[in-house]
C-alpha cells in the first residue's frame, strides 16, 4: 500500500535531457518567427531608408498620405513637394512611401 523511498527515488530520474527537450519547440517557434517576420521587415526598413536617401530634386514622388508631386527642393530633414503649379508643400523625407520616377542626370555636352 505505501511505496517505499527506494521505488519513489528511482521515478524522477530523468532530469536534464528532458528539460532541454522543452525548450527545443520554442527555440523552432522563434527561429521560424525570425525567418518569416523579422527579417524580412528588417530587408524592408534597409531598402526604404536607401530609397529616402537618394531621393533628389525632379523626382516624382508619392507620401505616405497619399499625395503625389514633383521634388523641388531638397534639405536636410525634409523635402519640398509641388503638387500643382505653383502650391509646394514641405515633407519630412521619412513620411515618403515611393519614387514613381526618378530623374535622370542630365549628360554633359561633348
Amino acid at each position: 500500500m505505501f511505496v517505499t523511498p527506494a521505488y519513489a527515488q528511482a521515478a524522477g530520474g530523468a532530469g536534464a535531457g528532458a528539460a532541454f527537450a522543452q525548450f527545443i519547440p520554442l527555440i523552432l517557434i522563434f527561429a521560424i518567427m525570425y525567418f518569416l517576420m523579422i527579417r524580412p521587415q528588417q530587408k524592408r526598413l534597409k531598402q526604404h531608408r536607401a530609397m529616402v536617401e537618394a531621393v533628389k530634386k525632379g523626382d516624382q514622388v508619392v507620401t505616405q498620405g497619399g499625395i503625389l508631386g514633383k521634388v523641388s527642393a531638397v534639405r536636410d530633414d525634409e523635402l519640398e513637394v509641388e503638387i500643382a503649379q505653383g502650391v509646394r508643400v514641405r515633407v519630412i523625407r521619412s513620411t515618403l512611401a515611393q519614387v514613381v520616377s526618378k530623374t535622370e542626370p542630365v549628360a554633359a555636352n561633348n
